[in-house]
């Protein structure tokens, strides 16, 4: 059954008297076909927006979901938030565990599952030591799956090989946090949308793939149309339909126009220079580098006057000029990016400059204002940045290269001091580059696709090939489970109990609901099943979702994510809660660094960068640089991908719901003027090669993409548009450069 959209919303219960509200946001009223027996609390499991559900039970099955209206939603959902529901139910729910014998995966029972992937993990041990094995997660694992799996490999094999896709989508951001505050994750909260008189939205299409945010933007211009919009993106989306001024930037130039717009701000004297004084410092490269002066800065930024980089950013200077301007007059203004920022090498000398814009302005601290990356995953934040379930990083903050930081979590996992590796593992990409190379012998994969999802993706489906790859997943087959040793089937969403965040700092708890199908686990479970079949048993001390937590919360405690009010009670009782939260007490916090407000900022005064040693944010001196790869005769066009409304991520999930069957998700957008000096028609196939491979799609001539550049989502379950995706690193964040690839397009003939 194919269903238009309009089509699409009544199929899932809006009806005419709410309609659409927004770009994908249903509003719902309470008179339902569906009968229910009870209602319960939880949250989407979808993207990082977060958003908070109210979820019907009928027969010990999810039969509704609706938003809640007490929650920072307001009611609303989109199309993927009521996919809740259907999800659960598809065909393709994985449910026996399996074995690989004689090439070909078979059914098994869990003890004969666990002890053949305990088998692989100890032979590879024995063979290579603590670092050839690995743990690659995923952000959408509840936070105590992620934590306990961290737990495990760092503090009990002994390895740093912890990470996971959030290395994918929001790396460069929890870098450029890092280094200009001192500490990961936004300083604001969604309740600053409604004190904001200027949106600066950059590399982030808000109306697809954050929409219900997106909508409640949209509630803000409603009501004071005098708010302005920027939006910065290679494509006019939706979301750049309702700029004010809409930037089509050249992909990869960021930087520069970022700077070009710093450049201006000081030109034109719209800085806070009382601001700057008080709380800034200038370096370059490090946090920790020698600290520079504001007229260094300045020098910097000469060869970033707007006339300078204009066309490098494939913009007139005006434009420039023009953004400047808006950005510097307005009373509050409020950024938002995702991966269109972050997904490029200079994804985190981005990052530092989009924070820069508001620390020369002062524009943080107060409503309205400030830095906000939005997460791509529902809980890559909280699970796995918070937890610290990346190759590099300990939990709450610290890092494994710091002493001090490892014997602290020496000391709370009652380990011996020494027993945490002082080296950082290794990266998302690196890591599926050394199971190509036979240094990873082993490793468990949870909750996510790399062999669809990492770039250049070819290259390292070889390294799952090789290794020891057990995989746990609620879908079977997905591309990755079909290089699996050992496959174990997990329980998802509301069949399992646990804790999720999203991009504003609020942990949510999902609480169990209905049990998951055939012999599927939650991941937790499997994780301390495996633990024990390798003699950490007695590491595992928490193994239920709560006690999980509450060691967690007691890990928190005293840093600068301090979250240790946040009982499970409280989780309970209330629409979320927002971090720093130390005391029961306390009703959490929605503007850090902020005295009074913020119960970690002790300084009187302005604001309180505590999380630095010298109390001062740093405004780093970041270069453009150069292109990794060049266009060329043989590679002329820029590839960029993303995403659109209705589906997400690989689609291992929204490919496999009957009604989202129709909705295209193979084109290729194409400038209709490429298009005519091709000799393309809509609908014919195109071959995109780039040095890495190919993917053939469907033509789309399309004004939404710039000329010269093609556009593809990443969701397609049959053309694997990774194949051709750049693999060069961020060298920094060890992010990979999705966004931005040299690549040529050809007309397919027929019959080849």
């Amino acid at each position: 059954m194919h269903l238009t959209r309009r089509e699409l919303l009544h199929y899932f219960g809006a009806t005419a008297a709410t309609g659409l509200i927004g770009p994908g946001c249903i509003g719902w009223t309470r008179e339902e076909a569906i009968p229910v027996d009870s209602w319960h609390k939880s949250v989407c499991r979808f993207c990082g927006s977060g958003c908070e559900t109210r979820v019907g039970l009928r027969g010990g099955k999810v039969v509704k979901v609706e938003g809640l209206q007490e929650g920072w939603n307001r009611g609303r959902l989109c199309i993927k938030g009521l996919l809740n529901r259907e999800i659960l139910y598809v065909s393709d729910r994985a449910q026996y565990p399996m074995v690989r014998k004689n090439g070909q995966l078979e059914r098994v029972s869990w003890d004969e599952a666990l002890d053949a992937a305990a088998a692989g993990f100890r032979e590879a041990m024995a063979q290579g030591g603590p670092d050839a094995v690995a743990f690659y997660g995923s952000g959408q694992l509840f936070t105590q799956e992620s934590y306990t799996a961290n737990k495990l490999f760092k503090g009990g094999l002994g390895t740093n090989n912890v990470d996971g896709n959030p290395r994918l989508c929001m790396a460069s951001a929890a870098f450029g946090y890092k280094s200009v505050f001192g500490a990961d994750e936004p300083s604001g909260c969604y309740d600053d949308i409604e004190h904001a008189t200027l949106f600066f939205v950059i590399g982030a299409n808000m109306a697809e793939c954050h929409p219900v945010v997106w909508e409640r933007v949209r509630d803000r211009l409603r009501t004071a149309p005098e708010t302005r919009v920027i939006v910065v993106d290679p494509r006019r989306t939706p979301t750049a339909r309702d700029a004010t001024l809409h930037l089509q930037i050249r992909p990869g130039t960021d930087v520069a126009l970022l700077n070009a717009m710093a450049y201006e701000l000081l030109r034109t004297g719209l800085v806070d220079p009382a601001f700057i004084n008080d709380f800034v410092t200038f370096r370059k490269g490090t946090a920790d580098a020698p600290p520079l002066t504001l007229e260094d800065f300045r020098a910097f930024l000469e060869d970033y006057a707007p006339e300078k980089v204009a066309n490098l950013c494939g913009l007139s200077s005006a434009e420039i000029r023009e953004a400047a301007r808006l950005f510097g007059i307005s009373q509050a203004a409020l950024s938002f990016w995702t991966m269109g920022l972050n997904q490029q090498t200079h994804g985190v000398a981005a990052n530092r400059m989009m924070m820069a814009l508001h620390l020369l302005t002062g524009q943080i601290g107060r409503p309205g204002t400030g830095p906000f990356s939005l997460t791509g995953q529902t809980n890559a934040g909280g699970g796995v940045r918070d937890t610290g379930s990346l190759a590099h990083a300990l939990p709450a903050g610290r890092l494994v290269t710091k002493a001090h930081d490892r014997q602290d979590m020496e000391r709370l996992w009652g380990l011996p001091e020494g027993r945490i590796s002082p080296n950082p593992g290794l990266s998302a990409v690196p890591l599926f580059e050394a199971m190509r190379e036979g240094r990873v012998r082993a490793a468990l994969v949870m909750a996510t696709n790399p062999a669809r999802s990492l770039p250049n993706a070819d290259r390292y489906r070889v390294g799952m090939e090789k290794a020891f790859l057990v995989v746990s997943d609620s879908i079977f087959p997905t591309d990755t489970a079909k290089y699996a040793d050992v496959f174990l089937p997990a329980a998802m969403w509301a069949e399992k109990e646990g804790v999720l965040s999203q991009s504003e700092r609020r942990y949510h708890l999902v609480e169990k609901l209905v049990e998951p199908p055939g012999e599927a686990r939650s991941d937790l479970d499997i994780l301390v099943a495996l633990g024990e079949r390798l003699g950490h048993g007695a590491l595992l001390k928490a193994r239920t979702p709560e006690a999980v937590w509450d060691e967690w919360r007691m890990v928190s405690a005293g840093t600068t994510y301090d979250f240790s009010g946040m009982t499970y009670a409280r989780l309970k009782a209330l629409p979320g809660l927002i971090w720093p939260c130390p005391t029961e007490q306390h009703p959490g916090t929605c503007r850090r660094y902020v005295p009074g407000e913020d119960p970690l900022a002790k300084k009187e005064g302005r604001i309180d960068f505590y999380a630095r040693p010298d109390g001062r944010a740093v405004v780093f001196l970041s270069e453009q640089g150069p292109f990794r790869e060049d266009l060329t005769s043989d590679y002329p066009m820029t590839l960029t991908t993303g995403r659109r409304l209705e589906h997400w991520h690989t689609a291992t999930l929204t490919g496999r719901i009957a009604q989202l069957q129709g909705i295209d998700i193979d084109s290729l957008e194409i400038h209709p003027g490429d298009a005519a000096v091709m000799g393309v028609k809509e609908g014919e196939l195109v071959q995109v090669t780039s040095a890495r491979g190919s993917v053939r799609l469907k033509a789309l001539p399309s004004m939404r993409v710039r000329p010269g550049v093609v556009f593809a989502l990443m969701h397609s379950t049959e053309h694997l548009v990774n194949a051709a995706t750049s693999d060069y690193l961020d060298p920094t964040s060890a992010q990979p450069e999705y966004k931005l690839a040299a690549v040529r397009v050809e007309r397919v003939k027929e019959g080849t």
